[in-house]
């Protein structure tokens, strides 16, 4: 009897399916999909070793290989660490990079061991290619509005008041500046891609006609958006988001310094605070040149200041300071020279409620 196969990725991506992924760590780690656990049948050592007697002795060789170290390190430790993940995920699908024999084994080791588990049809490399052919497909019908506005302006907290709206930021889990690194580490690029595919797909089966997103660069932090894709975004029409400088700087503090700081100590405790500090004057470093010694200066002297006084009631008017002398003299000058040299024709520009007014009187559904 033929075990179940599959390939209706919409689904998997429509429900946001778990996923057990069988392929060795290395390859997770390269790229994965939403919902997904890696529980591999090979750890990287064993891999490395089957694919070198693959190329040394052929197909058969490489399969005695690989059962001989699979007995040694515990198939039946494997086949339970699977069980229970499907115990608590019974709609999981099972994939390797190809949907052929390590899957295909896992599926039959399963079965055996009495659980049933449908596997994808071409594996891991055929939902990526889906993914990568809804992402073209789908970028390139779908109009967008561009969402645009000087930093701090308050950009992605409109966006998520919005049905319609994608945040590329998020899913790339950077802000888009040189400050704009989180605790947390990026998704690598494949992790990216594969996640905005998801989005796209999502958006579309909700039926809205027009997909708002922020006006971002080709790079979001060390990733970014693959070029056609990017193309297809850039075709639409720019609303910008105008905020008075006191209410972006006050943005600003509270998602740079407030928010970041408490993320930073969730994660590294009592070092968190040096270590956010550090990561702001590594950022002022980096855009030094552009800057000028001058400035660059000026401000490294009021975050030192702000940060030495950081338990002090005066350290927010400090901070504050700091972030208004950047938004004015470097993101502003920057941001409205990208806007002068840009051909994305501005339909709108207002203040945050005519801005969601304007969208929302938009055909946002077909």
């Amino acid at each position: 009897m033929q075990l179940p196969l599959s390939d209706d990725f919409l689904s998997i991506v429509l429900n946001e399916t778990p996923l057990l992924d069988v392929r060795a760590p290395v390859e997770f780690e390269k790229g994965k999909f939403i919902n997904t656990t890696n529980l591999s049948i090979l750890d990287d050592e064993e891999r490395k070793l089957i694919g070198t007697r693959y190329k040394e002795a052929g197909n058969e060789a490489a399969v005695q290989l690989a059962e001989s170290l699979i007995q040694e390190s515990g198939k039946e430790k494997r086949v339970a660490l699977w069980k229970e993940y499907i115990n608590k995920n019974p709609d999981a699908k099972l994939y390797c990079f190809r949907g052929g024999q390590r899957s295909g084994i896992a599926q039959e080791w399963l079965k055996e061991a009495g659980v049933e588990i449908t596997r994808l049809k071409g594996g891991y490399k055929a939902f990526r290619n889906f993914l990568i052919l809804q992402t073209q497909r789908i970028s390139a019908k779908t109009p967008t509005l561009i969402l645009g506005g000087r930093t701090g302006s308050g950009k992605t907290i409109l966006l998520n008041k919005l049905e319609n709206a994608i945040d590329l930021e998020g899913i790339a889990n950077h802000r888009g500046s040189s400050f704009g690194g989180f605790a947390h580490a990026q998704p690598s690029q494949i992790d990216f891609e594969n996640n905005l595919a998801y989005r796209l797909i999502q958006f579309e089966h909700k039926n809205f006609h027009t997909l708002v997103i922020e006006h971002e660069s080709h790079n979001i932090g060390r990733t970014f958006i693959p070029k056609p894709v990017y193309d297809n975004f850039m075709q639409g029409k720019l609303i910008i988001l105008e905020t008075p400088i006191a209410v972006r700087a006050q943005i600003t503090y509270e998602e740079y310094v407030v928010s970041a700081i408490q993320e930073y100590e969730k994660i590294y405790a009592d070092k968190g605070l040096q270590l956010w500090a550090e990561n702001v004057k590594a950022g002022l470093k980096r855009i030094q040149k552009r800057l000028g010694n001058q400035l660059y200066t000026q401000l490294s002297y009021l975050f030192s200041e702000a940060y030495s006084k950081h338990m002090q009631p005066k350290a927010k008017a400090l901070y504050i300071e700091w972030i208004t002398l950047l938004l004015e003299r470097y993101y502003d000058p920057m941001y409205d020279y990208q806007i002068q040299k840009s051909s994305i024709p501005i339909v709108f520009q207002g203040d945050e409620n005519a801005v969601l007014e304007f969208i929302q009187n938009q055909k946002t559904k077909i």
